[in-house]
């Protein structure tokens, strides 16, 4: 069973309109009334320890969630057995969409570090969205940049190389951090080599490979899990300008 931890009336208050992820997270746009009025949807915070399933695929859909600390992977079993990474998910990000069309999660959610997430019902976010044009116009939005980022991945897979993947997948993360008040330059990578490979379709060897000529070239310092891009404009040439870097 999910251990859940109920929020007081003075947790409340600090759930979505004082929330330090407001820009980022799903009320962003919304009149203080309005965001007030999420407040009381946001019924529980769940804590969810690094390995630890979210939600698994096959399991009803009831809530959608908002990552308030921490980070998150969603994948799939294949039929080989094997598991296909289909995104990585951070603080300020939404999880749990999957689920909306057919009311049953369809991959899973697991935590890449120990994490928090708000547990937001998504009956209840469906009749306020009815009563609060805002909340609809936000909620269209998030699913949208869903659709966008799932077009972005396929556009890695289907026409670019290994290290174009790779330099495209390192810039997405700086300005997914940047966004979040984070240096663009220097961050410490939650996934393994193995899942990054498996979320842009490449080989674990491919994937060191990468990261060792992007170090030898002087486009990135890399310490273990710690990254540091020395080079931004070079991986945005490799990402834009391929015919170059073959």
């Amino acid at each position: 069973m999910r251990a859940t931890v109920p929020i007081t009336v003075a947790d409340i208050k600090s759930a979505c309109s004082q929330c330090n992820l407001l820009e980022l997270c799903l009320p962003f746009g919304m009149s203080e009334t309005e965001i007030n009025r999420l407040d009381e949807l946001v019924g529980a915070r769940r804590k969810v320890k690094r390995n630890q399933h979210l939600y698994r695929s096959g399991e009803d859909f009831e809530a959608i969630y908002a990552i308030r600390t921490g980070s998150f992977k969603t994948d799939v079993l294949l039929e080989d057995g094997r598991e296909q990474v289909t995104g990585f998910q951070m603080t300020g990000e939404i999880l749990g969409l999957d689920g909306i069309s057919t009311e049953l999660h369809s991959c899973n959610a697991v935590a890449l570090e120990d994490s928090e997430v708000c547990v937001i019902a998504y009956d209840k976010l469906e009749e306020l969205s009815r009563q609060i044009e805002g909340l609809q116009h936000q909620f269209h939005k998030v699913m949208s940049k869903e659709i966008v980022r799932d077009h972005g991945v396929m556009m890695l897979l289907g026409s670019m190389r290994a290290e174009e993947r790779l330099a495209a997948f390192l810039l997405n993360l700086s300005q997914r951090f940047t966004a979040r008040g984070f240096s663009p330059a220097e961050f410490h990578l939650r996934m393994t080599r193995d899942e990054i490979g498996s979320y842009l379709g490449l080989k674990l060897e491919t994937v060191s490979r990468a990261f060792s000529k992007f170090q030898e070239s002087g486009l990135i310092a890399v310490q273990q899990k710690h990254i540091r891009i020395a080079d931004l404009d070079g991986l945005r040439r490799l990402v834009h300008h391929p015919v170059n870097s073959r």
